[in-house]
């Protein structure tokens, strides 16, 4: 097509205008987990947000933790808004001052409840909006054991009857807490178990009985994928990953429910976030019912209100049924310790050092 001079400057000044309002256009930076969780909050709510907002989403992963976000306060360079967090970090963070303090009116419940009647207990804090439940579960190849299957945390630990290698997280939190659970502890008891050096010293003591068959991750993505490649007969994981490959990649694994620790994610503001007002707005869309049901119709994670389970029914892509696959469904939370966040928030440097001496042995 050949223009005149006139039609080349007409193109070029809108090409200008076109790239002005991109460059102008609102966005903010959240931080997640990555993979098939990260891809339900933007399907489940990422989309409607910008929909609604004209806000762009820009997604970045991370492994949990409080160290680059302290690296960035203390440099004065924060380039994170928002962040999604396990409880005992956004606690932590928001004692050391690293998080933003809430500071916009949570929306009601899906039937015109108060927030503070909606949601359960302890999933609003300070610095942080919960947003969803999730657990750290142990999971096998139904395929590897034709005879006998695993059923419970301590069958994760009995390589004699179940051998082969097992998966998991890099980190001592949940691993802890299994070990103690594996060797007897009652539930109710793991936590006072864990704050005297005997019970510190006997969960690492257990860890030792299977140590040279463990395949350490970091990223959630990867237990799932390393049960499919035959890496490991088991792994830890959480149980969204484990159900996303069972029924999006029909991948032949079975879930143990019992001793799973069950937890709340948080969504936080770092202090200092380059687009404080568009974060606090993310914040207040995401604490929406429909925007937590919204993740749960993608990912087997429940909402942290009370009002957003009924708003989920069956997966958006395979109408299956999502109530069963939920880590409170009442069968599989009955077997369930919840992560006491105030225990770690106390100890997790201490745990973190003698973990990493642990692994360095």
């Amino acid at each position: 097509m050949n223009l005149t001079w006139a039609g080349r400057r007409l193109v070029w000044a809108l090409a200008a205008l076109a790239w002005c309002a991109a460059a102008n256009a609102e966005s903010l930076t959240v931080v997640s987990w990555g993979g098939s969780y990260a891809r339900a909050c933007a399907k489940g709510y990422h989309e409607a947000f910008t929909e609604e907002t004209g806000i762009e989403v820009r997604l970045e992963d991370y492994n949990g933790g409080l160290a680059q976000l302290r690296a960035q306060v203390d440099a004065g360079a924060v380039y994170w808004d928002v962040i999604d967090m396990e409880l005992a970090d956004a606690m932590t963070g928001c004692d050391e001052g690293l998080l933003e303090v809430l500071d916009f009116e949570l929306p009601p419940g899906a039937n015109g409840e108060s927030p503070e009647d909606d949601f359960y207990p302890e999933a609003i804090g300070e610095c942080g909006v919960g947003t969803l439940f999730y657990s750290t579960v142990y999971a096998y190849r139904t395929d590897h054991f034709k005879e006998r299957k695993p059923e419970t945390i301590a069958d994760f630990f009995d390589l004699e009857a179940f051998p082969g290698r097992r998966g998991m997280r890099r980190v001592p939190a949940v691993n802890l807490e299994f070990a103690l659970m594996a060797d007897g502890v009652p539930r109710d008891e793991v936590y006072a178990t864990l704050d005297t050096p005997e019970g510190v010293n006997r969960a690492f003591r257990k860890l030792d009985t299977i140590k040279d068959q463990v395949v350490w991750w970091e990223a959630g993505a990867q237990p799932p994928q390393m049960l499919a490649d035959g890496e490991v007969v088991m792994t830890t994981a959480y149980n969204g990953r484990i159900f996303n490959a069972q029924i999006l990649e029909k991948q032949p694994f079975t879930i143990v429910w019992d001793g799973q620790v069950l937890d709340t994610g948080q969504l936080v503001i770092a202090a200092g976030a380059p687009n404080l007002e568009a974060a606090r707005k993310f914040l207040a869309f995401a604490a929406r019912p429909s925007s937590m049901a919204g993740v749960g119709r993608y990912i087997a994670y429940a909402p942290a209100r009370r009002s957003g389970m009924d708003l989920i029914s069956v997966h958006a892509e395979t109408s299956e049924e999502m109530a069963p696959h939920m880590p409170t469904y009442p069968a599989n939370a009955a077997d369930a310790l919840r992560n006491d966040w105030r225990w770690w928030s106390d100890n997790m440097d201490e745990m973190n050092e003698r973990f990493s001496a642990w692994l360095a042995r």
